[in-house]
């Protein structure tokens, strides 16, 4: 099977983001908040498109992978979350960039 050019491929995006909050989050609790919250924010449709990964997590930091086309979007949208199971959390982005490498060194 030939390689697809890379021209013709999907740009990413990894954003990395906090969690202020007294509680410590487990990653499959933080997943499946910000689907739910990218679902109702933009659709079904739209999540699939954005092919959003919860790539890292852990001590209250994170690292998503989504399409460029959508990463203003889930920006946006993450600060439309104030909790997590009735706990108030603030979430933050703290960095975007094209290159996981360039995250993880932070």
């Amino acid at each position: 099977m030939k390689q697809i050019l890379p021209s013709l491929r999907e740009n990413n995006r990894y954003i990395k983001f906090q969690i202020d909050a007294k509680k410590q989050f487990n990653k499959n609790l933080i997943e499946n908040k910000l689907k739910e919250e990218f679902l109702s924010f933009l659709g079904q449709l739209e999540l699939a498109k954005s092919s959003f990964k919860l790539v890292k997590f852990n001590e209250n930091q994170g690292i998503i992978k989504i399409n460029v086309k959508y990463a203003d979007k889930f920006k946006a949208m993450l600060t439309l979350i104030n909790e997590i199971n009735n706990e108030k959390i603030d979430l933050k982005s703290l960095k975007t960039s094209g290159l996981l490498n360039k995250l993880k060194e932070d």
